[in-house]
């Protein structure tokens, strides 16, 4: 069986650790491969490889390093039924699923395409008589970028896009459940002309992240997963003093308003909740209808549209489905444990995705939707992030106490309000304690030239990813004043502190 190494120096490398991981195919439950469990001393090789290469790589001009990632996005766009396959055979998405997956990515790629006017940093003509002020956007060296299983393409590509553009060295370490989409990834930018080591992918598990966030040519991390971990990365690396942003889970909610299209929320809600088996950050895990008359048509557009509601292998001759496997038994059987719990708590289980009949199904990881009512925010489907496809009605007497539910969640990672009242939108923009918020949109993720992040437990660091936040993050200004006088005077030495 195939063992998938690391890819250093510009070349695939096998690891010689003596440790491996499965790595599945969700739709069938086939250990398709098996990935190396890299050790700390190859994860430091790695970073070796990086430092050495970060002086040639930040002294080349920011126009000859974007026209290298142009050639990459080229590359990456004639590959792109071959990635999505790929996506699709570790993940368990739908390939249109996958395809829209790495048209995020590319976007940050095209984003950082422009980085000879993003890293111009700023310039004042005589800030004082004679004396000018400027500020330099510098690369900050070896970059580290730890990904999840949900998003093997994009979220790599909201990495080290912008970080290679700022001229920094960038180490990957992906997910072990799907590794193979950054390996090609890495292939990709070697053919595009990326000098050799400048972009290395490090496959492993906690031996190498520990390494990644403690050794001291490591300069910044980044990562995004669960909240627990989030927290880990947060304080390990800056124990160590590194620049970080960690990104950890979410619980997003949808306010459905009296006054909303109830057939557009719908329709934005099963795709918002069910799409990629829940399996999303940004997924709304929670519709909040306002008023019982609202909470009850809602309820009964959505039982309705569930009965349709198409499961079954992300790859397939003819349409897709509209939802794929998880990506392991082991996320199977917690997303079913989460079930359960709703239902121990007192939760209506309104259509049990256990029952679901699933076309083609076998040994794969595979549930069907799931909906819940009158839930409450005491209870574990309220609380915790599920990350599957399990969608809760939690009911509401008033756009106040909607908010409340919000804002009293430890989560701020995104949120959505469906209305037609333009003011009760502006209020709740304006009052909601979410980093992402959507108007009659269930997905509020950001554009690439814009940034992504959450609040509160959403993230953990003070820059947000990709968009203005990410050159911040990969770049350290340094702001130089000078003079340039036309004759040499001796006026002794000043003593007060300088004003210009």
């Amino acid at each position: 069986m195939t063992i998938l190494g690391n890819f250093i120096a510009g070349q695939p490398q096998a690891s010689h650790s003596g440790r491996t991981a499965e790595v599945f195919d969700p739709a069938s439950g086939e250990v398709t491969r098996q990935v190396a469990l890299s050790s700390a001393d190859e994860t430091r090789d790695a970073i070796r490889v990086a430092d050495e290469a970060f002086p040639g790589w930040a002294k080349m001009s920011p126009l000859k390093r974007s026209r290298i990632l142009f050639k990459f996005k080229a590359l990456v766009e004639e590959h792109a039924d071959e990635i999505a396959r790929l996506i699709s055979s570790e993940h368990g998405k739908v390939f249109s699923d996958a395809k829209g997956e790495l048209t995020r990515g590319l976007e940050v790629v095209e984003f950082a395409c422009g980085i000879p006017h993003l890293q111009k940093g700023e310039h004042s003509l005589n800030v004082g008589t004679g004396v000018d002020s400027f500020s330099l956007m510098q690369p900050l060296g070896v970059c580290a970028g730890i990904s999840p299983f949900n998003f093997p393409a994009m979220v790599p590509m909201w990495m080290f896009p912008v970080a290679l553009a700022c001229g920094n060295t960038f180490v990957m370490k992906p997910s072990e459940k799907d590794p193979s989409t950054p390996m090609r990834l890495a292939e990709l930018l070697k053919q595009a002309g990326l000098p050799d080591g400048v972009f290395n992918v490090v496959n492993g598990d906690k031996e190498s992240v520990d390494v990644l966030l403690t050794d001291e040519r490591v300069q910044a991390v980044s990562f995004v997963g669960s909240t627990p971990i989030a927290e880990y990365i947060y304080a390990t690396a800056s124990a160590h003093g590194k620049r970080v942003q960690a990104l950890g889970g979410a619980k997003n909610h949808m306010v459905v308003m009296p006054d909303a299209d109830l057939d557009q929320a719908v329709d934005a809600l099963m795709g918002a909740a069910y799409g990629s088996a829940g399996e999303r950050c940004m997924a709304i895990s929670v519709a909040v209808p306002v008023g019982e008359e609202t909470a009850e048509r809602l309820r009964a557009k959505l039982v309705e549209r569930l009965q349709t509601l198409s499961v079954g292998p992300g790859i397939k001759d003819g349409p897709d489905h509209d939802m794929g496997p998880l990506v392991t038994r082991v996320h199977l059987d917690k997303v079913v444990g989460y079930i359960q719990a709703g239902v121990d708590e007192g939760a209506e289980l309104v259509v049990d995705g256990r029952e679901a009949t699933i076309d083609n199904a076998g040994n794969g990881f595979f549930v069907g939707g799931s909906l819940f009512d009158h839930v409450t925010p005491g209870m574990r489907i309220h609380r915790e992030e599920i990350f599957g496809p399990v969608l809760a009605i939690a009911r509401v007497d008033s756009f106040e106490d909607a908010l409340a539910m919000v804002n009293d969640h430890e989560y701020g990672n995104g949120t959505a309000i469906f209305t037609r009242d333009g003011a009760a939108a502006r209020q709740y923009c304006e009052r909601i304690q979410v980093g992402m918020v959507g108007v009659n949109v269930p997905i509020p993720v950001p554009m690439a030239f814009h940034s992504f992040g959450g609040w509160k437990r959403s993230l953990f660091g003070p820059l947000h990813m990709h968009g203005p936040d990410g050159v911040r993050f990969y770049t350290r200004m340094k702001t130089i004043t000078q003079r340039w006088p036309s004759e040499v005077r001796d006026s002794g030495g000043h003593f007060t502190m300088p004003t210009l």
